[in-house]
């Protein structure tokens, strides 16, 4: 059966859309928003602390450094990932809250941005609309992605998939005040310790820990072994466990994605899974999910 011109003209939209999507995005290829050029300025500034830090040692502003990679990195593992984005397990209001604060002192956006984002990749995992798909190439899905909003909005459409965070007053805060948050945490830095705190802080904490993150929606879905059978190119790299605090056991997460647990076997170091089961042994944490053993059978590559 023919088709007339109007539905010929939108198959060639539909296509070139999509071919638009499968192309790789270089930065000087498109119109930057306010939004997007906000990001890569916080992200350079980050990065340009990080080069200033040598000069600026102390074996305080190291311990700094330390703090913040490990209050930042769980915040956004325990919380913003495991908590919010998957509902893994239930704490109370005042402890997810928390938690939550911590995340948002990564500089990872705030929960309703990273959880949207977060939702969005497990819906449409390597397909054309994951919001990094390492199909666009390794530093598309590493870093470059965040500084492309439209580009996001064009793939997965707005923020429609956290209506259970916007209803909830302390993430709507955490959205519209953000900026002010990040300014004051480096004005502390600077105010207890000086440049030394802030370029070992906030340059070095958060740096580091902005690339582990990065990592695991980069280098997890190109290099590492697979024990499960998910329709993706998730895999598992056991040397950045400790690094990431668990979420590296990245092909285990993609089989199981609501469990609580990444190091599924008693080996795979995953030190947000300790913590979330000291909040269970404590009674603060509630409804932990965990794989079952006939979800395990049917999901093994290997029986």
């Amino acid at each position: 059966m023919l088709m007339s011109s109007s539905e010929e003209n939108h198959r060639k939209t539909v296509e070139d859309k999509a071919e638009m999507r499968r192309r790789k995005r270089a930065i000087w290829e498109r119109k930057w928003k306010r939004l997007d050029i906000v990001k890569a300025f916080a992200s350079l500034f980050v990065h340009f602390l990080c080069l200033l830090a040598p000069f600026h040692f102390t074996w305080p502003a190291l311990r700094v450094a330390l703090v913040v990679y490990t209050v930042g990195g769980l915040g956004i593992t325990v919380s913003y990932h495991r908590n919010l984005a998957h509902r893994s397990f239930k704490v109370p209001k005042w402890l997810e809250y928390l938690f939550a604060y911590c995340g948002l002192l990564a500089i990872q956006g705030d929960p309703i941005d990273w959880v949207s984002t977060h939702r969005y990749h497990h819906q449409f995992t390597d397909s054309d609309r994951d919001p990094h798909s390492p199909n666009e190439g390794f530093w598309f899905s590493h870093l470059l992605w965040l500084f492309d909003t439209g580009y996001l909005v064009e793939k997965c459409g707005r923020k429609t998939n956290v209506e259970d965070l916007k209803r909830q007053w302390f993430y709507k805060f955490l959205q519209r005040t953000v900026l002010y948050h990040i300014l004051a945490f480096g004005f502390l830095l600077y105010y207890f310790g000086g440049v030394s705190f802030l370029t070992w802080g906030m340059g070095i904490g958060v740096a580091m820990e902005h690339h582990v993150t990065c990592l695991i929606n980069s280098l997890c879905h190109i290099w590492g072994s697979r024990t499960w059978k998910t329709n993706d190119t998730s895999r598992n790299v056991w040397w950045l466990s400790v690094f990431s605090f668990g979420e590296s056991w990245h092909n285990n997460h993609h089989a199981f994605e609501s469990s609580a647990r990444q190091g599924l076997e008693w080996w795979q170091i995953d030190i947000s899974w300790y913590i979330v089961r000291f909040l269970e042994i404590i009674g603060l944490a509630t409804d932990v999910k965990l794989p079952s053993e006939s979800q395990r059978r049917r999901m093994a590559l290997v029986r």
